[in-house]
């Protein structure tokens, strides 16, 4: 981990928070309850910071300096607001292209993701604030410097995030094993945001059930499913592929 990721000490975190410097997550020792704890905890829930409450020791095996039970990770990234980027992209005349991340919590995965959607010019990346990769060190490597590239809207709730952008005319399809369509037959050309879960579950119900349409990828081979980076880029490629035609 890089030294400059990671802040420990209440004072330190305290101060952090103060000057609305991006967080990704905060972790509180056990049974930790004073005056300047209950003020980091409040004021983290109100910038939408995640605070776990975490055993001494594993405090202790991230790092041994004086933390005083208290430790906070740095984001190498300002977070955007989703509200604002979309429309942002219709005043300029594009058509959206948004990627969801549902429950995506590797890091390599979410990096290689991103570096792919970089590449494939999504407009922005949507992740919840609960059950997200965190975005550190490897993160940003895998990304190959992409996720200082393209914005990450962090956002509380999934659900909310995805009904808005129905809202604003965008089509959510969801890429799962059980699909109703191919990914090439499904009209990719309209304003779309695509949702990707995790590879253990899957979108979560209530993400899925909001989808407008739920595509896979086609395969002949034995094995049942692909790496979700891998599956992303194959999605991403189809989307362009018509936009390009």
């Amino acid at each position: 981990m890089e030294k400059n990721t990671l802040i420990y000490g209440i004072h330190a975190v305290l101060e952090t928070l103060k000057e609305s410097k991006p967080i990704d997550q905060i972790l509180i020792k056990k049974q930790s309850d004073n005056e300047l704890i209950r003020e980091i905890i409040y004021l983290a829930r109100k910038q939408g910071v995640t605070v776990k409450s975490v055993p001494y020791e594993k405090i202790q095996r991230i790092t041994q300096k004086n933390h005083q039970g208290v430790i906070a990770f740095v984001s190498p990234v300002e977070f955007q607001d989703i509200h604002d980027i979309i429309p942002t992209i219709f005043e300029q005349g594009q058509t959206p292209l948004i990627v969801i991340l549902d429950t995506i919590t590797d890091v390599r995965n979410f990096g290689a993701i991103v570096r792919s959607c970089e590449c494939m010019g999504v407009h922005a990346v949507v992740i919840p604030q609960k059950g997200a990769a965190q975005i550190n060190a490897d993160a940003l490597k895998t990304s190959a410097g992409a996720l200082q590239k393209i914005p990450i809207c962090k956002t509380k709730s999934l659900v909310h995030a995805c009904k808005f952008m129905q809202d604003s005319g965008i089509q959510l399809l969801a890429a799962s094993e059980k699909y109703t369509k191919k990914c090439f037959e499904a009209d990719c050309t309209k304003p779309t945001a695509l949702v990707m879960g995790s590879e253990e579950d899957g979108i979560t119900a209530p993400i899925l059930e909001l989808c407008d349409e739920h595509i896979g990828i086609p395969m002949n081979g034995t094995v049942a499913s692909l790496n979700v980076s891998v599956a992303t880029g194959i999605c991403l490629y189809e989307i362009v592929r018509q936009r390009l035609q």
